[in-house]
């Protein structure tokens, strides 16, 4: 298996991040946005390095095989702190992996319960239906969305 690396934003050429950040079959499976561009993207990560300052966060940008993939974190949503998987198709393999070291970062971090929301374009998934205390519809942002409770492990 390639090495995961997890890098902050910081660290991250910002048109490394625009090649992955626009592909289509990544765009499928988020909220609905228009394509980035430099400026954008700039706002973008810095939005992202500004929510990982915050309390309870980590984001970071997801490195496998030395190849940027995407990007992961916890971040704040309106019921708590949800999880964030973004990674190019080809890694897709590697979304357990990663799932795992987040999991760890919320314990690290003092969570007790810990979201993943998922767009109706995913599928659901029966690892995740598994380790949820709760699974639910949500709407958010005019999108429908398999909500998943996963409690963080004591």
């Amino acid at each position: 298996m390639s090495d995961i690396e997890f890098l902050h934003f910081n660290q991250v050429n910002p048109k490394e991040f625009l090649d992955v950040v626009n592909q289509d079959s990544i765009r499928a499976h988020l909220i609905e946005h228009p394509y980035f561009d430099e400026p954008s993207l700039q706002a973008w990560m810095q939005d992202k390095i500004n929510i990982d300052a915050m309390h309870g966060c980590r984001i970071r940008a997801v490195y496998i095989g030395g190849t940027l993939a995407g990007w992961c974190g916890i971040q704040p949503d309106n019921q708590g702190y949800d999880l964030a998987i973004v990674i190019s198709q080809k890694f897709w393999g590697f979304g357990i992996p990663i799932f795992k070291r987040l999991m760890c970062w919320a314990k690290e971090l003092g969570h007790k319960e810990i979201l993943f929301h998922l767009l109706e374009t995913r599928p659901e998934y029966k690892v995740l239906n598994r380790v949820a205390t709760r699974v639910h519809k949500t709407e958010l942002l005019g999108r429908c969305f398999t909500t998943y409770h996963v409690a963080v492990g004591g």
